[in-house]
């Protein structure tokens, strides 16, 4: 799929009719993102800062050069993806074609494998805003988004400034794995998704839906397709008898929609 952007000084404005900021920065999907002005928002992809803006169906990457745009946000934000085409395919659902129409800017936001394995790990029993704030300590304290080396070698007190609780300890787990080399974040990548799944498992306090969370927006396996209380509505309520089986290699994107929309539209 052909991306629509051009240069423009030192920004880049991309054309994009499958994308609302508000659908995608501020939905608990990535926490790294402030709205600092109407359809403008400032954060990061790991050490990576941005500026975006969304104004008359164009986005405004702030001080962005052409390559950082090309390696960086279009992966993020899954630009080469069909989102057209996908909401096609869900419309012959009467649920999912609910919730595409109430919020068709949703898209995955592909992110970086380790910043979401830790991100999420500190979404347990938490929320959004708790959630952005520990994230935003850890970033703070290092002046960047530490490795698994750098996070291994701390203490449950040493990480006592995050105000993160019981999950500093799996934090810790995970880098622990990592570092030693018990895990391997690449490996997953390349795993089918139930062994990558088994493999994110093995990190303390990482049960099914945080792993799936993590597999869906940390390494775009889309067929993840994680739980919460709001999704298990949805499943009780649109799905009793399962999630479509014909959906199923892109069920974690048409997550993204269902969950957006109970959230929201359900409860307005």
């Amino acid at each position: 799929m052909n991306i629509d952007y051009r240069v423009s000084g030192s920004d880049i404005i991309l054309r994009q009719p499958d994308l609302k900021l508000d659908d995608v920065l501020d939905t608990g999907q990535a926490f790294r993102w402030n709205k600092i002005g109407e359809g403008r928002y400032f954060g990061y992809c790991l050490d990576t800062p941005l500026d975006i803006t969304e104004s008359n169906g164009e986005f405004i990457f702030k001080d962005t050069d052409e390559e950082t745009f090309l390696k960086v946000w279009s992966p993020y934000f899954d630009l080469e993806r069909d989102y057209s085409s996908l909401r096609k395919i869900y419309s012959g659902d009467s649920a999912l074609k609910s919730a595409c129409e109430f919020s068709s800017g949703v898209r995955l936001l592909r992110q970086d494998g380790w910043e979401a394995l830790v991100s999420f790990i500190f979404s347990s029993n938490n929320n959004i805003t708790r959630i952005k704030g520990i994230v935003a300590r850890l970033f703070e304290h290092y002046g960047h988004f530490p490795t698994p080396d750098e996070l291994a070698v701390e203490t449950e007190e040493s990480l006592g400034y995050l105000r993160s609780g019981f999950r500093a300890k799996y934090v810790l787990d995970a880098a622990k794995k990592i570092s030693g080399g018990e895990i391997d974040l690449k490996a997953v990548e390349k795993l089918p998704y139930g062994e990558a799944k088994e493999t994110l498992m093995k990190i303390k306090g990482v049960g099914p839906k945080v792993a799936d969370c993590v597999l869906l927006s940390g390494f775009a396996k889309t067929e993840a397709f994680p739980v919460d209380v709001w999704m298990k509505r949805v499943l009780e309520e649109y799905y009793p008898d399962g999630f479509p089986e014909n959906l199923y290699e892109t069920r974690g994107i048409a997550q993204l929609y269902l969950f957006n929309y109970i959230r929201k539209a359900r409860t307005e």
